[in-house]
């Protein structure tokens, strides 16, 4: 059925081009054309990367074809036709797929219209036409003009009854028997400064009995818009009211751009009727093997005609747009770039991004009480060497000095804080408790294991064995390891201190040159202040705070 659709749709379909018309002689396709007319053969479902060669049988090769006859683009090109011109045209086409013959007939007549390609049939009062099928010409994109003429004399065209439409499809409103005959539609084209003229005619047959057969309705696609990958497979789908019955005169078929579906070897239409509840529907699918790119953004019409009138759809192939895919991709990117240069920030200024962090807060939110009476609590444990004036010093003096007035931390320092007559022992380990961290000043001549200690020092030993204990068993108060005056042998010093040094590490002083200007001396121990207040707790709100 889908043949005996093929061919009566281009008997009937109104108002569109299809390829030129010919009538079928075994596997020979023949053409009818007239002595002095332009005429252009085209080889079925070649494009650009076919590689076409044409010759005229009963022509030895290298005599190649006639005068008058030339190829062009693949196209072969009658010029000014001869009657020399009568006879049997090969294309072969050669791609991937293979090689492939297909045999054209040309029928020269010696009159000035063409023989009749096909036999139209109209019904009387009806709205019919005749298509100007001469697709190559047309496609030349050359100024042209459409002539119609009747049994080869001009048309009478009055504007109510024939009407020629830009592709030259001549309509008739309505039909009469008179309107019955022979019609040649005439192109006339200049090229390279020469006229032309293509022909081509068709037989009008005016029906006398006038079947009312209603118009259908294509009810799928309307302006639809198809996301589809190039080179990929798509089914297109189509559906029409066609009436309570079916009709054999009705028909569907696709078109792309205006060009037959059967021009292009990736595409299969088929079609059927479909009764339902006492009602037929048309159902048409095209098939497309692989999208081209010329089958985007073009209009794909599906038709459904018959001698009542003709209805069509339009889809168009869109390709997906990865757009959205591609900022996400990019979003993704610059966000996971994003948590790398946090990450490499965080790791290189991590010091200066938590006291910038903890400075910012301050201005929000107050600390929570936490019972605690001093944020640090100071032991160093000074002996009878030269070191013991700097590490005094440093302890009485240069912390209280910065962490105190600087920032607003409240310390408590042995030999400055503590009250004459107090228990000892009780005294230490309650303010220990009451300490938020550990501040432990060791220098390089401390070795508590070889050298008798007096009761001051034995004290401060205490002091530390309580806190490491407290930091050891329940991670408070956290400890703090401050080298003054060079590296440390922790090999004398008893296992919790090296166990601290191992898991954190100390912190170095750098003794300041001698006569130094205190602005000097902070700024050579730059480092020091930062990482020392890195290991401080958050400064009160309210505290003074001054950044060196």
């Amino acid at each position: 059925m889908a043949a005996t659709s093929r061919v009566f749709s281009l008997a009937v379909l109104l108002s569109l081009t299809f390829t030129v018309a010919h009538s079928h002689s075994g596997a020979t396709d023949t053409y009818h054309v007239s002595v002095g007319r332009l005429f252009l053969l085209k080889c079925l479902f070649a494009d650009d990367h076919t590689k076409v060669t044409w010759s005229k049988e009963g022509r030895q090769h290298d005599l190649g074809l006639p005068s008058g006859v030339e190829v062009r683009d693949g196209v072969l090109w009658f010029l000014n036709v001869q009657m020399s011109h009568n006879g049997f045209y090969k294309c072969e086409k050669r791609d991937q797929t293979g090689v492939t013959n297909v045999t054209f007939g040309v029928s020269v007549s010696s009159g000035e219209c063409p023989d009749p390609a096909e036999n139209k049939h109209i019904d009387k009062g009806g709205n019919g036409g005749l298509a100007c099928k001469q697709p190559e010409i047309f496609r030349l994109n050359n100024t042209r003009n459409v002539r119609w003429m009747k049994d080869c004399q001009p048309v009478e065209r009055p504007e109510k009854h024939f009407i020629v439409h830009e592709d030259g499809f001549m309509r008739l409103t309505p039909a009469t028997e008179g309107d019955a005959g022979k019609y040649t539609c005439l192109v006339d084209i200049s090229l390279n400064g020469r006229k032309y003229t293509g022909a081509r005619s068709a037989v009008l047959t005016i029906n006398k009995q006038i079947a009312v057969i209603p118009v259908p309705e294509v009810l799928y696609p309307q302006q639809e818009v198809v996301v589809v990958e190039e080179g990929g497979r798509v089914e297109l789908h189509c559906r029409a009211y066609i009436g309570y019955s079916e009709n054999p005169e009705t028909h569907m078929c696709w078109t792309v751009d205006g060009n037959d579906s059967e021009e292009y070897k990736e595409l299969n239409d088929t079609w059927k009727f479909s009764p339902e509840r006492g009602k037929v529907y048309g159902n048409a699918t095209l098939s497309i093997s692989k999208v081209r790119r010329q089958f985007l953004n073009v209009p794909i019409h599906c038709h459904v005609f018959n001698t009542g009138g003709q209805k069509y759809g339009v889809v168009w192939l869109q390709e997906a747009d990865h757009s959205a895919l591609y900022t996400r991709v990019a979003l993704c990117l610059a966000a996971l770039l994003a948590v790398l240069g946090l990450a490499v920030a965080y790791l290189f200024f991590k010091v200066e991004l938590v006291l910038a962090h903890r400075k910012l807060m301050s201005h929000f939110s107050k600390r929570a009480p936490d019972g605690k009476l001093y944020d640090a609590y100071v032991s160093f444990l000074p002996r009878d060497t030269t070191s013991s004036a700097e590490t005094a010093s440093l302890a009485l003096h240069v912390l209280p000095e910065e962490l105190e007035k600087q920032h607003g931390y409240s310390l408590y320092i042995r030999g400055r804080d503590d009250c004459p007559g107090e228990a000892v022992h009780d005294a230490i380990a309650a303010t220990v408790r009451q300490c938020r961290r550990l501040i432990i000043i060791l220098s390089p001549d401390i070795n508590t294991e070889e050298v008798p200690l007096r009761d001051n020092q034995t004290q401060l030993c205490y002091e530390q064995k309580v806190g490491l204990h407290d930091a050891l068993t329940q991670n408070e108060p956290r400890v703090i390891l401050v080298e003054i005056d060079g590296p440390v042998d922790y090999t004398c010093l008893p296992e919790s201190l090296r166990y601290i040094k191992r898991k954190q590490g100390a912190l170095k002083w750098k003794k300041p040159s001698p006569g130094s200007h205190k602005l000097t001396k902070l700024r050579s121990n730059r480092n020091f202040w930062k990482n020392l207040r890195y290991h401080m707790p958050s400064v009160p709100a309210g505290s003074l705070q001054t950044v060196v």
